[in-house]
C-alpha cells in the first residue's frame, strides 16, 4: 500500500470543520470525448452497473461507449448554459448558499461541493480539505432516497480515498432524507408556487430515477423511500390518490425496471384523454440532462404526439431559498458536537460574508 503524502503540520493551527455536499456528476463539456471519459467512469462502477466485469467490459468498451457517447454529447448540448452543466451549476449554487445560511446560523463550517463522476471529484475535494486543515468532515449525497448505486457509491469512494490516507480525518455521513420535513415542504412550496401561476393540471406525475427491478428484491430500501416521499408530498398538498401517479424514469438496457415507466405513462394518461399533466422530478435536487431533457423534452413530445393538450415541467428545488433551508437543517442535524459554532464578532463576519457571496453569485445569473 503506498500512502498519499500528508500536508505540513503546524503547531497550534484550530481544527475545522466541512460538508461536502456530493452529486452525481457531469461530462467537463457536451463533446462526444468529454461525455465518453464521463459515460466509461459512471458505468464502470460496480455499484452502477452488476454485470460480471468480463462481460461487462466488452459490452461498455465496444458497444455502448462507441455508439452513445456521440448521442447523449448531442443531448447535453441541448441544455448546455454558457456557465457550463446545470447540474454543475446549481449544485455550487446549492454549496455557496448553504455555507452562507450555515454562517449566518453561527456555525464556522467550510462548505465545498464534489462530484461521485467527473470533476471536482471526491479524492480531489477530501484531498484539498485536508490541506486546509479540516479534521471533521460531514458527507452529504443530494440524493434524498438511498440506493446503493448512488449514496452507497458515495461511501465506496470516501472510503476507497481514505484507505490511502495516513491522517484520517472524523467523519460523518447523511444517508437519506426523503422524509425531511424541510425537504418535504420545499417541495411542496415548489409545486403550489408553480401552480399559483399556472393553475392546477389534471394529473400530477411524480417521477423518480428508476433501477434494476433486482435492487429491490435484493434489499435495497431506494424504491420504497420514493414512494415514502411522493406520498407525504401528496398529502400536503391535499391530493387524492386519483390525482397523482409515482413513475420511474431513465431505463437502461433490457432487464425489467422498477414500474411504471414514466415516458409510456405520460403517454397513455395523454390517449386515456388527460389533457394536462405536471410533471416533478423530487430524486433530483439539481436540473440536469434526466429532468431538463428526458423529462422536458422527451416525455413532453411523447405525450403531446399521444393527444396531450398541455406539459408542464416542474423544475427541480436548485437553489431555492426553502431548500437551501432544508439543507441547512439536514447539515445541522449532522453537525451537533462538533465545535462549529463561532464567536458573535465571527458571525458577524461570516453573515457579511454570506451576503456578499449571494450578490456575487446574483450578479453571475443575472449576466448569464
Amino acid at each position: 500500500m503506498t500512502f498519499l503524502p500528508e500536508p505540513p503540520h503546524t503547531h497550534g493551527k484550530v481544527p475545522r470543520s466541512a460538508v461536502v455536499l456530493v452529486n452525481l456528476g457531469t461530462p467537463d463539456a457536451a463533446t462526444r470525448p468529454a461525455v465518453r471519459r464521463y459515460l466509461k467512469q459512471f458505468l464502470s462502477d460496480p455499484r452502477v452497473v452488476e454485470i460480471p466485469r468480463a462481460v461487462w467490459w466488452f459490452i461498455l468498451n465496444l458497444i455502448i461507449l462507441p455508439f452513445r457517447s456521440g448521442k447523449s454529447a448531442a443531448k447535453y448540448a441541448s441544455i448546455w448554459t454558457r456557465e457550463g452543466s446545470p447540474l454543475k451549476v446549481y449544485t455550487q449554487q446549492q454549496a455557496q448558499y448553504l455555507q452562507g445560511l450555515l454562517g449566518e446560523r453561527g456555525h464556522d463550517v467550510k462548505v465545498v461541493m464534489a462530484m461521485r463522476y467527473g470533476s471536482p471529484s471526491l479524492p480531489e475535494v477530501l484531498g484539498q480539505l485536508q490541506a486546509d486543515g479540516c479534521e471533521r468532515i460531514a458527507v452529504l449525497p443530494a440524493y434524498p432516497q438511498y440506493s446503493g448505486t448512488t449514496t452507497g457509491s458515495i461511501y465506496d469512494a470516501v472510503f476507497a480515498h481514505y484507505a490511502r490516507v495516513r491522517n484520517v480525518p472524523e467523519l460523518r455521513f447523511v444517508k437519506h432524507y426523503h422524509d425531511h420535513e424541510g425537504y418535504i415542504h420545499a417541495l411542496e412550496q415548489s409545486v403550489l408556487a408553480h401552480w399559483d401561476a399556472n393553475g392546477r393540471p389534471d394529473k400530477l406525475v411524480i417521477s423518480f430515477h428508476g433501477v434494476p427491478k433486482r435492487t429491490l428484491l435484493l434489499g435495497d430500501p431506494y424504491h420504497c423511500e420514493c414512494l415514502k416521499t411522493a406520498r407525504l408530498l401528496a398529502a400536503r398538498l391535499k391530493l387524492t390518490p386519483e390525482q397523482y401517479v409515482v413513475t420511474f424514469q431513465s431505463r437502461f438496457g433490457k432487464a425489467e425496471w422498477l414500474q411504471p415507466y414514466t415516458a409510456p405513462t405520460v403517454a397513455q394518461l395523454a390517449r386515456d384523454g388527460v389533457r394536462r399533466v405536471d410533471v416533478l422530478c423530487p430524486g433530483f435536487t439539481s436540473d440536469c440532462l434526466e429532468t431538463l431533457e428526458e423529462i422536458s423534452m422527451e416525455v413532453r413530445h411523447d405525450f403531446e404526439a399521444a393527444g396531450g393538450r398541455a406539459f408542464h415541467y416542474i423544475p427541480c428545488l436548485n437553489a431555492a431559498p426553502g431548500w437551501i433551508a432544508a439543507l441547512a437543517d439536514i447539515a445541522e442535524q449532522h453537525l451537533v458536537g462538533w465545535p462549529t459554532l463561532s464567536t458573535p464578532s465571527q458571525r458577524a463576519l461570516l453573515k457579511k460574508e454570506a451576503e456578499a457571496s449571494r450578490e456575487a453569485a446574483l450578479k453571475r445569473g443575472a449576466a448569464a
